[in-house]
């Protein structure tokens, strides 16, 4: 695993291998930071990363100049990684080791990205339901954007505010954001 721009730009990134996860693929990553290049400036935003696993989404912001970033994940051994990689790299992320649904019910900030990427063997109203429970928690700006990485098996361009979705490989980037989907 390797952080593909910014300020850190080729460096390698390697978690213990018993971590239970399946990292963004570099160039699945490379195609979402494309397209949330046209929208954002970096060094502004501030990214809400649920289903962290290693770390590997937030460390691409961090490098890129993002500096307000929280990093969620039910696994204590992600969670240290990523304290671990962050202190290392001195970026600017809060691990917090939370089940993820339950954070997004007692958060009271709000974020410009919200990023997601559950496990991908959740059935579809466990997909279904991260969507609905940010926004009914009103964790996005107003001009903020969610992103959720799921299989090409899951379909969410059915939901409220979904804006559009691009495929790279096997894996789908669901994009949604606040003025979306409200007046269909």
């Amino acid at each position: 695993m390797r952080i593909i721009s910014g300020k850190f730009k080729g460096r390698r990134i390697s978690p213990p291998k018993n971590l239970p996860v399946r990292p963004t693929t570099d160039m699945s990553k490379e195609a979402l930071f494309n397209v949330l290049n046209n929208h954002f400036h970096f060094e502004d935003l501030k990214v809400l990363d649920l289903f962290s696993g290693t770390g590997n989404i937030s460390y691409e912001f961090a490098s890129r100049g993002s500096k307000n970033i929280t990093s969620v994940d039910g696994d204590f051994g992600c969670v240290k990684f990523i304290k671990q990689t962050a202190a290392e790299f001195d970026f600017n992320i809060a691990a917090i080791k939370s089940d993820v649904m339950q954070y997004i019910k007692r958060c009271n900030s709000k974020y410009d990205i919200v990023f997601a990427d559950p496990p991908y063997a959740l059935d579809q109203k466990s997909f279904d339901a991260i969507v609905l429970a940010v926004f009914e928690s009103e964790l996005l700006e107003t001009e903020g954007m969610m992103i959720i990485e799921h299989s090409k098996y899951t379909k969410l361009d059915h939901l409220m505010h979904f804006s559009f979705k691009k495929s790279y490989g096997g894996s789908i980037f669901s994009f949604f954001e606040m003025n979306s989907g409200e007046d269909e």
